[in-house]
């Protein structure tokens, strides 16, 4: 048996009852591996590592192929690692190889929502809100419970440079795995941080608002607005402006409209209508 309460190591005999009967009140992930596989022995860490994040949410299953030639028959194992996911006595998703962390947290996210996800889903409905602070106090609880939880992690970032505190948000993405960091979320976030960093120094968004109203909005106040815009997730406004911009003078900012419609895009991980929208009506203006 396994020295944590949260795995086991399963045979022929008890596979039935740790896994299958089991899978009815708690979801069972089984990792079929083997002592010779190198790939094994860098994915069973993170499992265990999940495993006791995750709290009892999930049973990991841990089963030998070599000992166990009949479970790995039985399940058509034809490559290892190989992890299945059951629950109600059914495998009901997989995966196989050694997969980054990040992906079988998502693999997990889809079926098993941790503690921490609970907190994000908290923090959001806070952040809807207008309540800032007790949002980044639950998301401060929720990075100290899963410091692994990239979702968390983008969002714990995302907030503090709402807030203002845009340096310490670089140094906290700078500061993450290098394949979180390369994620289209935190990719997203770099984007944004250049209209936070806009608006802290923008004048009050009634005052812009009236510029444009009455027409007389300059290319510094068009860029100023966009920001405000994307501060209150509304893209869409937000490339109306810079495309605005972007038409009425190539100049400002070293073609400030072009590239803000560019990290825009970012933002929305460079697909979807809104992208190609816009992306069309860019060219269109550029030809």
């Amino acid at each position: 048996m396994s020295e944590s309460r949260y795995i086991v190591d399963v045979t022929e005999e008890t596979f039935d009852t740790y896994v299958l009967q089991n899978s009815h009140t708690v979801p069972v992930l089984v990792d079929f591996w083997a002592d010779w596989c190198q790939p094994c022995k860098m994915l069973m860490p993170v499992l265990a590592k999940l495993a006791a994040e995750y709290d009892g949410k999930f049973i990991l299953a841990k089963v030998d192929t070599e000992q166990q030639q009949g479970l790995a028959m039985r399940y058509g194992i034809r490559s290892i690692p190989s992890v299945k996911l059951f629950i109600g006595g059914e495998a009901v998703d997989e995966f196989n190889g050694a997969l980054p962390e990040a992906e079988i947290r998502a693999f997990l996210g889809a079926h098993i929502a941790s503690a921490g996800d609970g907190l994000l889903a908290e923090a959001n409905a806070l952040i809807g809100r207008g309540e800032i602070e007790p949002a980044l106090t639950l998301l401060e609880r929720a990075r100290a419970e899963e410091p692994g939880n990239q979702q968390i992690q983008i969002a714990y970032i995302g907030l503090k440079a709402a807030l203002g505190e845009i340096d310490e948000a670089e140094r906290l993405l700078a500061a993450l795995p290098a394949e979180q960091q390369q994620s289209p979320e935190a990719s997203g976030l770099r984007a944004r941080f250049a209209f936070d960093r806009l608006l802290a120094q923008a004048p009050a968004e009634a005052q812009l608002n009236q510029a444009l109203a009455n027409g007389s909005a300059t290319s510094e106040q068009l860029h100023q607005l966009a920001a405000y815009r994307i501060s209150e997730n509304d893209l869409g406004a937000a490339l109306d402006l810079l495309l605005q911009l972007m038409s009425k003078d190539r100049d400002y900012g070293d073609d400030a409209g072009r590239k803000g419609m560019l990290a825009v895009f970012s933002m929305l991980g460079d697909s979807g209508e809104l992208v190609t929208q816009y992306r069309r009506r860019m060219f269109n203006l550029l030809h």
